[in-house]
C-alpha cells in the first residue's frame, strides 16, 4: 500500500505522516528529510524539487517493489509532481490520498518554531498556498489541531482499511 500524505507547511503532515508509518508499519518516506541528505545547501529551485520528488519516487518503487508499505509526506501541491507516483501505482494497486489541512491561524504559530527538517516559514506558507493545485480525485482530508493526532489516525486507519 503506498499512501501519500500531501499538504500545505505547518499543516502537520510530517507528524501525522510519521505517527501513521509506525502505526500500519510502513516506511516512511519525508521530502525535506530527502532535501537535507541531497544538498548541503539548499535552495528549494524548480530543478532542486524535481530531485528531492524524483529520489522520492526511486525510493517508493524500492519499497513496493519489496512488498512494504509506503507512507510519502510532503507538499505534493502541483498535479506535476502528483502524477508520476500514480502513474506508477496505476498497475501496483493504486496510491491512496490523505490531505492535511490547519486553520491558518495555527500553521501561524506551527510556522514560527524550528523544526530539525523543514525550513518553511510563513512566507513559503503563503507562496506554496498561491500554487496550490487542489487534487481532484476523491480522497481524506483530515482537519490537524493541536490536540487531535489520535483521532486522525484512527480516522486514516479506517480509510485505508475501507480500501482493501
Amino acid at each position: 500500500m503506498v499512501v501519500i500524505v500531501f499538504g500545505l507547511p505547518g499543516s502537520g503532515k510530517s507528524y501525522f505522516a510519521s505517527r501513521l508509518a509506525k502505526k500500519i508499519q510502513a516506511d516512511y518516506i519525508n521530502s525535506d528529510r530527502i532535501r537535507k541528505e541531497m544538498f548541503k545547501k539548499r535552495t528549494y529551485s524548480k530543478e532542486e524539487k524535481e530531485s528531492v520528488y524524483q529520489a522520492m519516487l526511486q525510493r517508493m518503487k524500492e519499497a513496493v517493489d519489496q512488498n512494504r508499505n509506503v507512507i510519502l509526506d510532503a507538499t505534493f501541491h502541483k498535479k506535476e509532481t502528483r502524477q508520476p507516483f500514480i502513474k506508477e501505482m496505476e498497475k501496483r494497486g493504486g496510491v491512496y490520498f490523505i490531505e492535511i489541512t490547519a486553520a491558518e491561524s495555527i500553521t501561524r504559530e506551527r510556522l514560527k518554531r524550528k523544526r530539525r527538517y523543514s525550513e518553511a516559514d510563513f512566507k513559503v506558507y503563503k507562496i506554496i498556498s498561491s500554487q496550490n493545485e487542489p487534487l481532484k480525485k476523491i480522497h481524506l482530508v483530515l482537519q490537524s489541531t493541536n490536540s487531535n493526532i489520535k483521532e486522525m489516525l484512527e480516522k486514516a486507519v479506517d480509510y485505508l482499511k475501507s480500501k482493501e
